[in-house]
């Protein structure tokens, strides 16, 4: 999700270069929600390698690979940017009409990846996610990057699912973005607890996202030790930027969901420790601050400061 998000500011970038440019993205199915947020992407083209992988074996997958693979190279392109720099990505920008960009060997995250793309380029590996991906698609379509990337988001309007998990309380509301894939990433649950009271005292709502399970289990573990916060219904990720973009202040650890809401442009507190904040923080906008460093979690107390004074920005 996170290298979607870090890909968003690349169409404001082409469009301001290139006006009039069509722009079309190819992404995986579960994150399709999210290039649809921008409103100069033109057409979104869901890909299921994740699903695929798990059942490549059937006959019903492999029909379905083949179908979507014949859709896609039906498209015809001038331009093919591959913002991964992955063997998979590489492998369907193999199927796609047009001329092929990505990153070199060197600089690759899979550097076979490389050998697909009819040309190559070097980027700062030193910057910022998503600066790399911004000097990738310059150099590919000759413009120049300059100042901050601007995402340009819209938020859809709320489902039916959300308005009414929303319903029925008027306090402000906080989310907190606890959960995370990898076990190094997370927040220690006590910090949570701490931060969900400290909110609930100061009359705002604590609302609890979560993407599967067993993120809704630990969910309800913290909202039971700290006798407060509401967890919520599984939700669409479109759902989940119509949430935050309402939200006073947004908690998070490192992942998606935490950089959509400072994409947004929500005042955001991202808690980093086992990656760093330099290369994968908010920087873009004084609403949204990084905190954490070099396998340092900030404490509740820190982070409480922070949101407040964000949100009061």
């Amino acid at each position: 999700m996170g290298d979607v998000i870090h890909a968003l500011p690349v169409v404001t970038d082409i469009l301001r270069a290139l006006p009039g440019a069509r722009v079309e993205w190819i992404v995986e199915e579960a994150f399709a929600d999210l290039p649809a947020l921008h409103p100069d992407v033109a057409a979104v083209h869901r890909v299921a390698l994740r699903r695929w992988r798990r059942s490549w074996s059937r006959t019903e997958t492999r029909a379905e690979v083949r179908s979507v693979r014949a859709s896609l190279a039906a498209l015809a392109f001038d331009e093919v940017l591959d913002l991964q720099g992955l063997i998979k990505s590489a492998w369907l920008t193999r199927g796609l009409r047009g001329r092929r960009h990505g990153f070199s060997w060197r600089c690759a995250r899979e550097p076979l990846a490389s050998l697909v793309y009819h040309r190559r380029y070097d980027v700062d590996m030193a910057a910022h996610a998503i600066e790399r991906l911004r000097s990738i698609a310059a150099q590919a379509l000759g413009y120049r990057v300059d100042g901050l990337p601007v995402f340009g988001l819209r938020a859809a309007s709320a489902s039916a699912v959300l308005a009414e998990a929303l319903a029925g309380d008027s306090r402000p509301y906080r989310v907190f973005l606890h959960a995370t894939s990898r076990a190094e990433k997370q927040w220690p649950a006590q910090h949570w607890v701490t931060l969900i009271r400290a909110s609930d005292q100061a009359g705002l709502r604590v609302l609890l996202p979560h993407g599967s399970d067993a993120e809704r289990d630990a969910a309800h573990a913290l909202a039971s030790e700290a006798g407060a916060g509401e967890v919520l219904p599984r939700l669409t990720l479109a759902d989940c930027a119509a949430l935050m973009s309402g939200a006073r202040g947004v908690v998070g650890v490192d992942t998606g969901l935490t950089h959509l809401s400072a994409a947004l442009d929500r005042p955001t507190a991202a808690l980093f420790a086992a990656t760093p904040a330099w290369r994968f923080g908010p920087y873009w906008t004084p609403r949204a601050r990084g905190l954490g460093e070099n396998g340092r979690w900030p404490s509740p107390q820190e982070v409480g400061s922070v949101l407040d004074a964000l949100e009061g920005a």
